[in-house]
């Protein structure tokens, strides 16, 4: 199995930089681990800044994000996170989570949360989403542009193109990744 990756609640939140992130652990470059606390963050922001979307689908979307990706529930972090330090106290669960599954990345929007000082000791790299994706590419840059290209399948209203997505995606800050690709 590839490496152990953790996606942090920043990069859980913008959707279709979710959709591709659980489509490149689908693709099993990565083995990509969350916690129910991490999904606790991801849908309390979500309703409080999208308080016009359906409760009903956000449930929907988490229950659909568990049974996407095989093995992603880590559990037993708990008695860790008191043991770490990071600049932000309510971050350490993340990096408690990665600890527990061995990870060898954490992919998070908030860099400075996670300063590679405080992560080292434990042989773990914080990477930006743009980092990351960019580094799947190298890996498998078919891989990739396939899930780019089922997110676009996957929008009926109105119906997305390869184009799109990757608009979307730079707007989320993959300006990296998303030259790459459209460079095919």
């Amino acid at each position: 199995m590839s490496f152990v990756v953790v996606y942090d609640a920043s990069v859980l939140y913008p959707n279709v930089l979710r959709g591709l992130l659980i489509r490149i652990a689908q693709a099993e470059l990565v083995q990509a681990k969350w916690t129910e606390q991490i999904l606790d963050e991801v849908f309390t922001a979500v309703r409080r800044n999208r308080p016009d979307l359906d409760p009903a689908r956000l449930d929907r979307t988490r229950t659909l994000m568990g049974t996407a990706v095989r093995d992603w529930r880590v559990s037993g972090y708990e008695p860790l996170v008191e043991s770490v330090s990071l600049p932000d106290p309510d971050d350490r669960h993340v990096l408690a989570a990665a600890i527990r599954t061995h990870a060898q990345v954490i992919v998070t929007s908030n860099l400075r949360h996670f300063p590679i000082d405080a992560l080292n000791q434990w042989d773990i790299e914080p990477k930006s989403p743009d980092e990351f994706v960019r580094a799947q590419i190298d890996l498998d840059r078919s891989a990739v542009y396939a899930a780019v290209q089922r997110i676009a399948d996957s929008w009926r209203r109105p119906p997305g193109t390869v184009d799109d997505v990757l608009d979307r995606l730079e707007r989320a800050g993959l300006v990296l990744s998303t030259a790459v690709l459209r460079a095919r």
